[in-house]
């Protein structure tokens, strides 16, 4: 049976390199919010930027069930930066009797700085600056799995 790959991982953690390694090795589609995002104007403000992208993953959900209902595994290339998040995506498979592989993408300080420079130099199609003030905003959004939530994932460290 097909399997649904979900990444967690704060922001430039490396989930999209990440996501197109496991594609490889699985022959999976990749969806990302991220990739459908910055395809149209960004909404102004922060509410209005979550309304648009909970409505993105929400069409991505459905693509997903399309795609594994069709046999080909999936990965989910967005952060799950909330617990509830990671709860409600972890429910909507299980409901639906689909098999779901974790992974954090659990990297070191240094490393996350050093990534976030290299993106903000070398920004791809579907990259974005980052600057300290996203830097910092999307930091006290992310909620780190614990061990007991993270038990039976893949934990990835560089």
């Amino acid at each position: 049976m097909a399997t649904a790959h979900l990444c967690c991982g704060r922001l430039c953690s490396g989930k999209s390199w990440f996501a197109r390694e496991l594609a490889k090795e699985k022959n999976a589609v990749i969806l990302s919010c991220d990739e459908i995002m910055t395809l149209f104007p960004q909404p102004e403000g922060d509410e209005a930027y979550a309304r648009v992208s909970q409505r993105v993953k929400d069409h991505l959900y459905q693509k997903a069930q399309e795609i594994l209902r069709c046999g080909t595994d999936v990965i989910l290339d967005w952060g799950f930066w909330k617990k509830a998040e990671r709860q409600a995506a972890q429910a909507l498979f299980s409901a639906r009797g689909i098999p779901v592989q974790w992974y954090y993408l659990d990297i070191s300080e240094d490393t996350w700085l050093q990534n976030i420079a290299c993106r903000n130099a070398h920004k791809g199609p579907s990259d974005y600056a980052v600057d300290e003030g996203l830097k910092n905003k999307c930091l006290a959004l992310f909620e780190a799995p614990d061990e007991i939530e993270s038990a039976g994932w893949r934990i990835i460290r560089r």
